[in-house]
């Protein structure tokens, strides 16, 4: 026999009332902690930013450039993601990685599962001729160990330490916990732009601009709304993000070439 919620006695009712919004809570937490990758559309001095949010002790984050049975460079996000369908593996997340030459080849570091394909990249350019020469450029790195970290390109080698997969680009957007100050507030240069911190050794933190926006709005975003000491910009204009069930944020897609080098999370290999 059923009793109406309104037949419940009066103490017992209350009791209810109490542990009902506890109960929603536990539900709405374990919901969270289910999700592999975390996203959430931001807005940030009025301005909408994609921040994707990723933990390292529960996911994998690697990078790819070239498949590795045609040596071909994947060039986009979509030819990478079917890659891993043909290899039983769903992608949960992937944004392009840093700046690359007119050959189509990272600029600067770049090592794939331990290898490095590119060696560090020192040389001081014209900071006219791009924004990997607007010093200082970093390094994003995760260590065999599996944690990550945003050093600043000296910083990295002065260190010496060997990583698994590491992308070097630029500009340093934040440093040691302060703005890079090569940056202007009212600067009229507005492009998509994307970066990445290590909030922690193994929270890694992406963002990309749903509309142009100047350095110094994007520094400020990871600085003061992510909360990162050290945030390295990947690259502008052609930057785009995918989240599994989402879809693609950032760039539209005319704007994007092809990627030389692409950051992703996947799932492991379903039997």
């Amino acid at each position: 026999m059923s009793i109406a919620p309104g037949h419940l006695p009066l103490r017992l009712r209350r009791s209810l009332r109490r542990l009902l919004p506890l109960a929603f809570a536990l539900a709405a937490g374990c919901d969270h902690q289910a999700q592999p990758v975390m996203s959430k559309e931001e807005i940030f001095e009025k301005q909408n930013f994609r921040v994707v949010s990723i933990d390292l002790k529960r996911e994998t984050l690697s990078l790819h450039w070239k498949d590795p049975e045609s040596g071909e460079p994947y060039g986009t996000i979509n030819a990478l993601r079917q890659w891993g369908m043909s290899h039983n593996r769903r992608m949960l997340f992937a944004a392009n990685a840093g700046i690359y030459d007119r050959q189509f080849a990272p600029l600067g570091l770049y090592v794939e599962d331990g290898k490095t394909a590119v060696p560090l990249n020192m040389a001081h350019g014209n900071p006219a001729s791009g924004n990997f020469s607007l010093l200082p450029n970093g390094v994003f790195a995760i260590y065999p160990d599996g944690h990550a970290a945003v050093q600043t390109s000296a910083a990295f080698k002065a260190a010496g330490k060997p990583v698994q997969w590491a992308s070097q680009s630029g500009p340093m957007l934040v440093i040691d916990g302060k703005l890079n100050d090569q940056f202007i507030d009212d600067s009229n240069s507005l492009k998509w732009r994307s970066g990445v911190c290590a909030k922690t050794p193994h929270h890694v933190v992406f963002a990309v601009s749903e509309a142009p926006v100047n350095f110094h709005t994007f520094a400020r975003l990871f600085k003061e709304d992510i909360g990162c000491r050290d945030a390295l910009y990947l690259d502008g204009t052609i930057s785009q993000f995918y989240v599994d069930g989402e879809g693609y944020a950032g760039a539209p897609t005319f704007m994007v070439k092809p990627y030389a080098g692409i950051f992703a999370v996947f799932t492991q290999p379903t039997p």
